[in-house]
This record gives structure tokens, sequence and C-alpha cells, in this order.
């Protein structure tokens, strides 16, 4: 039988489980009524603190579509059907061009808080979804680390904090947010306060991720008896009460709490526009809480449906417009808040996709891509090097930047911690940070 302690990692709640729900929402909401003074004290997750907000393009996002390499030949001649032209792109320099989709960016990069990053990988690339999510999340090569890049973060640099240091708007805990001490905690939509279970077995794992990262909206996710049958079954024998009894007590104490959340969140009214799209809802959401006040250093959101291997065009632009809607609507409600200079928003994705387009008018999975760092305190600019579309490894592109570089760039630059026990190593820093 399964121990509490177990059931609550099997289930990625995160390696402790020595507070529960309510008492840190509790006392989160009892330190915001006493008022911005007091939350100031805290010295990690204060009012007045930065803040990360981390957007997974879920699926591996096709870096060549998204910066287009208009200026090489290679480009057009590997992508005959799917290559952009000149009407479908913006150009930013004589070689680099953003997609048509994606105008606010283009305003970003020109204001100067846009920073690209290119060629972004890792030495010897894997192509399944699920391990190589794990080593971005885990920022571990080896696939072995049993906590996350963020998780390690909050152990080490936010000791003793709130746990909503961090806050998941997805519908499971990220394995990033893997910690010893302080998981953070996980909306699950911005309309409900719930742990949800993190999957099956890792030979289910291609199918499981492709469900977690459909481009819809999941308004009705698995209620608690559901959950503990996909962890394999009643697991009972803890102290008199089964561990489904326990998961159910904990999503009704989540639930309860969930008022009080979202009580926070609709004191704020803004007059920015958000379009309906998951994405934009997830933001909209992160906005509200940094309005309300949270204490929280790092939110997490996801955009998924990027893994396009058939007629990829329409739905590609469609995704990448829909992110740089969200964005704008995003920048533009933190500056009327007042808070724009204290947040910046970094993006990754799993994988890019192969250079040659494939039979179905798609792309397949590949290796480096690019990623973007977004906000006031941005250096904009581009950031490595375009990777080259002849000098290939195995029909992939090569990484001329390694992803754990953007991040201790991050980490030191912006969260101003040590990025070495977070990451375990020393990594090349990027000045993306202005």
């Amino acid at each position: 039988m399964k121990t509490r302690r177990e059931f609550l990692r099997s289930t990625l709640l995160g390696a402790s489980a020595t507070w529960t729900v309510p008492m840190f929402v509790e006392r989160t909401f009892a330190d915001l009524h006493v008022g911005a003074k007091d939350l100031a004290t805290q010295a990690v997750t204060g009012k007045d603190g930065t803040i990360l907000v981390v957007l997974q393009l879920a699926g591996g996002n096709d870096g060549l579509n998204t910066l287009i390499p208009y200026g090489d030949d290679a480009y057009h001649k590997a992508r005959p059907r799917i290559g952009k032209k000149d009407k479908e792109i913006i150009k930013l320099s004589d070689y680099a061009a953003l997609n048509a989709s994606m105008p606010h960016m283009e305003k970003m990069f020109k204001e100067g808080n846009l920073g690209i990053v290119q060629g972004v990988g890792y030495p010897n690339p894997n192509r399944s979804h699920f391990v190589s999510t794990s080593i971005w999340e885990t920022a571990d090569t080896t696939n072995r680390s049993s906590t996350g890049w963020i998780g390690r973060y909050f152990d080490n640099a936010c000791s003793g904090a709130d746990p909503t240091v961090g806050i998941s708007l997805n519908k499971t805990q990220p394995e990033a947010f893997g910690a010893l001490k302080n998981p953070g905690v996980c909306l699950s939509s911005p309309e409900l306060y719930r742990w949800i279970h993190g999957g099956g077995e890792k030979a289910q794992a291609e199918e499981f991720f492709a469900s977690l990262n459909s481009p819809e909206d999941d308004d009705n996710p698995a209620d608690g008896a559901s959950i503990a049958m996909s962890a394999g079954g009643k697991v009972g024998g803890v102290q008199g009460e089964s561990n489904l009894a326990f998961l159910e007590r904990v999503a009704m104490d989540a639930r309860v709490s969930s008022a009080k959340i979202l009580e926070l969140a609709s004191k704020y009214r803004t007059k920015v526009n958000y379009e309906g799209t998951p994405i934009a809802r997830s933001l909209n959401m992160v906005s509200r809480l940094i309005a309300g006040g949270m204490p929280t250093r790092v939110y997490y959101v996801s955009h998924g449906g990027f893994d396009t291997h058939n007629q990829q065009v329409n739905s590609h632009d469609r995704l990448l417009g829909q992110l740089d809607s969200a964005l704008k609507s995003f920048f533009a409600d933190l500056k009327e808040q007042g808070n724009a200079e204290r947040v910046v928003l970094m993006t990754f994705s799993e994988f890019g996709r192969r250079v040659n387009e494939n039979a179905s008018a798609g792309t397949d999975h590949g290796r480096a891509s690019c990623l973007f760092v977004a906000g006031e305190g941005v250096k904009g600019g581009f950031y490595g090097k375009y990777p080259s579309l002849t000098d290939l490894d195995q029909g992939d592109l090569k990484h001329t930047v390694d992803f754990r570089g953007v991040y201790a760039s991050v980490l030191e630059g912006w969260l101003k911690t040590k990025s070495n026990p977070v990451l375990k190593g020393d990594f090349p820093t990027l000045p993306i940070i202005g």
C-alpha cells in the first residue's frame, strides 16, 4: 500500500504534504487583508517584488515559421508549400522576420521590450514530447531529476515562503514546480482551484501529453474519483482514511478556498479587452492576481496545440495570433495597473520542428527552436545565432544556445538568485535583462 506522501507525489502534488489547501489559502488571505505594508515585509514574495511568468507553447512550436529566416534560400527550398512569403511576414532584419500573425510582438521588439533567443536547445536532444518536456521542466538533460527547476528555485531562494509563491494555471501541476519543500499551487482553470492528477505511466505518456495539450479548453476536469482510479484504483491503508477519501476531502476544501481566490481576483476591474481564448483567459487571471496583491513570484500558463504534423499553416498562424493578442492585452493590463515594470514573461516549447516540410503539409518533431522573453525589464533584441539550415543533425537544426543559459539569465538577472544551486551547474548567461 502507498503512504499518503507517496500517493501525493504520484499525483504531482509535490514531495511535501505537510500543509493542506485551506490552511495556506487562509493564511495568504489573512496576510492580504492586513494590507500592503505587511506584504512588503516578505523578503522573497513581497507585493513589490519581481514576477516571472512562464508560458509553455505545448506540442513543439515550429520556430522556423515563427521567427522566419526569409533571407535564406534553403528555407524556401525546404518548405515549398508551407514556407512564408513576403506578404506573410514582418521583417525584423535582413535575415529574420516574425510571422505576420504577431504584430504586437513586432511592436514590443521595436520598443526594446522583446528579446528573441535563437537556436535554443540542449545536447543530445530527444524528440519525444514527454521526455523533452521533462528535460525542459527539470533542467536536467539526463532526465533523472525528481524536482523541477522552478521548484528548486522555490526551495533555494524562497524558503519559508507562502506556498502561493508559485501558481500554475494548468490542467496539471507542471513538473517544473516539483520541489522538496514548496511545490507551489495549481489553479486548473480560472474558475476552479483544484489539484489534478498528473497522468499515467510513461508508457502512456505520449497519449496523455496529446490530451493535455490540445488547443480546446477543458471546462470539466476529472473529479476526485476518476483521478484516484487513474492512479491505479483505490489505495487505502492510511490511518483509517483511504487515499481516495483524502483526495476527495482536499478537493472539497479546495473548492471552498477557490471562492476566496476568486473574491480577490474579482475586485480588480480592467478596461483592457481580452479575447475569449484559453491563453487570454489564463493571462487575464494572472493579471487579476497580480493586481490583487498575491505574493506570487512565478506564474505558469500553457498554450497548447503546437504539434502541427498535418496542414500546419492555418492552425499555426492561428495559435501565434492568439498568443500575440493575449500578450498585447496582458502587458496593456499590467501597465494600467502600474505593475508592468515588475513582470517578465518567458516562453518555451519542448522542441522545434524539422527543417523540411512533410508530405502532409506539416512538420515533424525537430530539435532547436526560438523562444521569447518579454517585458519592460527586458533588454530587447536578438540573442544567440540563428542555426544553419544546411549544416543539420539528421535533418534538424543544431542548437546554438543551451536553454539552461536562458534560465540562468532570468534567475540571476530578474529573480536575483544564484543559478548554480537551481540548475545544478554553471551556464553562460545572456544580457537579456535590462
